[in-house]
């Protein structure tokens, strides 16, 4: 075998093409998309106006190297993107992924706040090079051996279904915002040395969990009152996955810092680190990288934008997500597997139980639907420790979405588990 061990590969589909809300196999077997390939095909694969920017870029030019010489297209793209973002998120930073959009949210915060430590969550995932790393909290073996890693402290994320207090949501207090202040800020390190707070406004790969709103507004008075920056991660959630083109608009918070990437690009490799002037103070030569402002991918992201605008996709991710969660509810209630349902917009997760009053996690079955979802033509994937993720295109036709929650539906009644 040539390629790195290290790839995860959960199915055996071995992709020839893809297009609207389907991949095709090299034997021809065509497959409905239930993953937009880790939600990066927000609109669709081999959208046909994404293809025509980059075929109209690629005869022009395709790179400049942005970091040492300038070019209208990557300055386009920003001023295009600010046009979604709040007012105050208007200085922009290109890069290639979204584990480059934390690290130099890292490095930025550091440099704004002279301030070392991080903060993150346990179940969150930012990526897997080294700052990105340090920050994750999802499976221990993404961390195994890599160590030491950078301070960063973790708290409980709020994620109600297993409460770390064993507290009702209608009771909660906002524990795990206590938590920082109770036991990392008095007992581990003190507030006034965290540079940032990196949070999810939904977690992703911790298993598409939706916390209360009142979650992320006790966050982020708690880092406005400690001079500590507010960090959204928004490579999984942003691009109107969940109705929103922020998730974090559903808590009614802005951040200081904005991560984007996957969907952003069209299908090209993209990162985005978003703040405004005051916080983004950092002089030439501080950070940059060869690729970032890539021509191909800036074209490709000013037709996805357009794209998203123009068709009013986040009306119709609300409208889709609002019927596949009524639809996934009612399931619940057939379906002795399923003991969670949640999610905004077309980022669902439904999670997986043993049993559904002791919710212990249903590892093996997940893995079991998952693959018998795949022999019936439909692709999904997992997250957390026992969910399965609904994220098909935001493209998707009704008539498509539900032929997969029907198979979906199918799947979970008449597997053998």
């Amino acid at each position: 075998m040539i390629m790195s061990p290290s790839l995860t590969r959960d199915l055996p589909l071995v992709v020839e093409k893809s297009y609207g809300s389907n991949v095709e196999d090299i034997d021809g077997n065509v497959y409905l998309d239930f993953t937009s390939g880790v939600a990066v095909a927000n609109i669709g694969h081999s959208n046909p106006e994404v293809t025509k920017a980059i075929s109209s870029q690629v005869k022009k030019v395709s790179h400049v190297c942005f970091s040492d010489f300038y070019a209208d297209l990557p300055v386009r793209f920003a001023e295009r993107l600010k046009e979604f973002l709040p007012k105050s998120l208007n200085t922009v930073f290109l890069s290639n992924s979204g584990s480059e959009t934390i690290e130099a949210a890292m490095k930025l915060a550091r440099y704004h706040t002279k301030r070392k430590h991080f903060l993150a969550f346990y179940g969150g995932f930012h990526g897997r090079t080294f700052g990105a790393l340090s920050l994750t909290s999802s499976k221990s073996i993404q961390r195994k051996n890599f160590g030491p890693l950078l301070p960063v402290h973790h708290a409980p994320y709020a994620y109600c279904y297993r409460c770390p207090f064993g507290k009702n949501p209608r009771e909660c207090e906002t524990e795990c915002v206590r938590y920082i202040e109770d036991y990392i800020f008095k007992r581990e390190v003190p507030a006034d040395e965290f540079a940032a707070c990196f949070v999810e406004p939904i977690q992703g790969e911790g298993g598409y969990i939706v916390p209360p709103r009142k979650f992320h507004t006790e966050l982020k008075k708690l880092c406005e009152e400690n001079g500590i920056l507010y960090v959204a991660d928004e490579i999984q959630a942003g691009c109107f996955r969940t109705g929103k083109f922020l998730a974090s608009e559903h808590f009614g918070i802005t951040p200081d810092i904005v991560c984007l990437s996957k969907a952003i690009g069209g299908g090209l490799p993209i990162g985005v680190t978003v703040a405004s002037k005051k916080i983004m103070n950092w002089p030439p030569k501080t950070h940059a990288n060869t690729f970032g402002g890539n021509m191909l991918a800036c074209a490709s992201g000013i037709a996805v934008l357009d794209y998203l605008e123009e068709n009013r996709i986040g009306e119709k991710v609300e409208r889709d997500g609002k019927h596949a969660l009524e639809f996934l509810e009612k399931l619940k209630d057939e379906a002795r597997l399923i003991g969670d349902v949640g999610g905004k917009g077309l980022m669902i997760g439904v999670e997986l139980v043993k049993d559904q009053k002791k919710k212990e996690p249903a590892v093996k079955e997940r893995n079991m639907i998952v693959n018998n979802a795949f022999e019936k033509g439909l692709v999904l994937l997992g997250c957390g420790d026992s969910s399965i993720r609904i994220a098909p295109p935001l493209t998707i036709e009704r008539e498509d979405l539900d032929i997969g929650l029907e198979i979906l539906k199918s799947t979970f009644l008449y597997s053998k588990l």
